[in-house]
């Protein structure tokens, strides 16, 4: 009996000790103490993080382990996220140019993951621009989309016409020379020319070849607004898609364009859930700001005018038996845009014309408005912003769980600069359209499922290292519409493949992102 009471006091014995004994993990970077947002769901955990390498090796409460790192960072009082993943930006040429492939824009707004390729325009061939990419280094991870465009461009030019089957198996093949290269899928610009004079069949066989390769398919749909089938139409015809070529389709910047379609986005919403009912996988990305940006060109000249390219353009231009026309079309698309008040020049040749609304220019030049737009472009290609939103549309798509952080982010507008942080600023901190949880898995995990990205947009075990650590009251947009290259505040921390690109708020120098491949 007392041999059974002495075994019993060391079988407790060793409990006690086992359970007092620390696990010990050896790592690069220890974060503690922070408000930790896994990207799993929408509540804040007090967890610690390693980093071994660039992976995760531990997430989880202090208790019970000890984690010896020779890096340790207090992340007291402040957010940890995974790094914020961007599925449409215009980063392509500042990546591809080794004196701005650090990619600052993006990486200040805790974006550790960027996608180039959107709108049907993609570099070619990609496994030239992804050694050049790698050759000198990115700040952040890059996600490669081929774009139709540039393939449509390769097989039959700038032409309006309707591709041949012959065409239509060339551009086939060169699409999965592109998928092979490790693209994540396919882009369109189907409102853009020449993504604009293909039809719905064509799109449909080459999504086909994109989902052989298990990728996904993104779209500019042919109409935002107004300019031809219209807004509603344009969302029916990517579900076909969707639906015809079996993959998930994503709306890039989904809006209402236009006072014509303002408030549609109730419509819209309806047709998309159902839609997602009968099976169909489709998304979309969206911009928080009232003013969208593209060319002047693109905006508001008539896309049969343009067949051929800008010198054809102008060459219709100059013609009598075209000239009236295309004025008064073009009138027509001032107007769907909001009148040439609205319409803002933020990049142009002439440094005359930035800052100034199409108005303002045509009062100077004496000129119609629509006049005034070809006499700009002889100068090259103008960017605008063009303030056609309604606040009421932008808080409908934000809400909903599908519809995720994009910046579609290109030079002159502050979106490349201020996307992610004016989301939170804006909806999540001062009007609560969402809460932080929301906000973190709609710029993180969710992007990651929908470009089907594997491990990451998760603080998760063996997950690669993608953080960031912000400041959740002083984490801001700082860019504007006047001033559109300032760099956001508040992030702390950056984290991209398990070494630090930002430390206390300043960027090392490491060009730490990775090309990835599908």
């Amino acid at each position: 009996m007392k041999h059974r009471i002495y075994y019993g006091y060391i079988a407790i014995f060793l409990l006690l000790f086992a359970a007092c004994k620390k696990q010990k993990i050896e790592a690069d970077i220890l974060i503690k103490n922070g408000t930790v947002y896994t990207g799993e769901d929408s509540l804040p955990k007090a967890f610690n993080i390693a980093i071994k390498d660039d992976k995760i090796s531990y997430i989880g409460r202090a208790d019970g382990v000890e984690i010896i790192a020779s890096k340790t960072i207090d992340a007291k009082g402040l957010v940890v996220s995974p790094g914020f993943i961007d599925p449409h930006t215009h980063a392509t040429t500042d990546l591809s140019n080794p004196e701005l492939s650090d990619n600052k824009p993006f990486l200040y707004q805790g974006v550790t993951t960027v996608t180039v390729g959107n709108d049907g325009n993609s570099p070619y061939p990609l496994i030239k621009y992804r050694e050049k990419c790698e050759g000198h280094g990115v700040g952040t991870n890059v996600v490669l989309l081929v774009g139709h465009g540039t393939i449509r461009r390769m097989a039959i030019g700038n032409t309006d016409r309707k591709a041949t089957s012959a065409e239509i198996e060339k551009m086939q093949n060169l699409i999965q020379v592109e998928m092979d290269a490790g693209a994540f899928g396919m882009s369109t610009g189907l409102f853009y020319a020449p993504g604009s004079y293909s039809d719905t069949e064509e799109i449909i066989a080459l999504a086909k070849i994109v989902a052989q390769n298990n990728g996904i398919y993104d779209t500019h749909m042919r109409d935002e607004s107004t300019y031809s089938i219209g807004l509603v139409p344009a969302v029916q015809e990517t579900i076909e898609i969707g639906e015809k070529a079996n993959l998930p389709v994503h709306i890039s910047h989904i809006k209402c364009l236009g006072v014509e379609v303002w408030k549609q986005s109730d419509s819209i919403i309806d047709i998309i859930e159902t839609a997602q009912k009968n099976g169909v996988d489709i998304t979309a990305n969206q911009y928080p700001y009232e003013a969208s940006a593209t060319g002047l060109q693109s905006a508001v000249v008539p896309r049969w005018a343009e067949s051929g390219g800008k010198d054809s353009l102008f060459v219709r231009y100059q013609n009598p038996k075209y000239k009236e026309q295309i004025l008064k079309e073009t009138r027509k698309n001032i107007g769907r845009r909001g009148g040439p008040e609205t319409l803002l020049v933020v990049q142009s040749p002439n440094p005359d014309f930035v800052g100034k609304t199409l108005l303002e220019i045509s009062e100077a030049l004496n000129m119609k408005p629509e006049e005034t737009v070809y006499k700009v472009l002889e100068a090259g290609y103008i960017k605008i912003a063009s303030f056609n939103m309604t606040p009421y549309d932008i808080a409908n798509f934000m809400d909903e769980p599908w519809v995720v952080t994009g910046s579609d982010g290109g030079s002159g507008h502050p979106r490349k600069y201020g996307t992610f942080p004016k989301k939170y600023h804006k909806y999540v901190k001062k009007d609560s359209v969402l809460d932080l949880g929301a906000f973190i898995n709609q710029s993180t995990s969710v992007t990651a499922e929908i470009l089907r990205i594997p491990d990451r947009g998760k603080l998760k075990k063996d997950y690669f290292a993608d953080i960031i650590i912000f400041d959740p009251e002083t984490f801001q947009d700082k860019a504007t519409y006047n001033d559109p290259f300032q760099l956001a505040q508040g992030v702390k921390y950056s984290i991209i493949n398990g070494k630090i690109s930002i430390d206390e708020g300043e960027y090392t120098g490491e060009r730490n992102g990775v090309v990835l491949k599908k």
